[in-house]
């Protein structure tokens, strides 16, 4: 599944990247471009962050911003 169409980011990709430390939408786009093109991801960003960064982060206060 793409996450992103315009960068051809796939939701493995997005995984990996936020795996890595992207913990904010813009973190996202810095590390793949994802959300960087016509910004029709960026909600689904923000809503596949919400759910993977609490999980990711335990231990560490929650980082998670979204940008329109």
């Amino acid at each position: 599944m793409y996450v992103c169409i315009c960068h051809a980011v796939t939701r493995a990709t997005f995984d990996e990247v936020v795996a890595t430390g992207a913990q904010s939408v813009d973190a996202v786009g810095e590390r793949c471009g994802a959300g960087t093109g016509c910004g029709s991801c960026v909600e689904r960003m923000a809503c596949l962050l919400s759910t993977l960064t609490p999980a990711m982060n335990a231990g560490r206060p929650e980082v998670v911003s979204v940008s329109a």
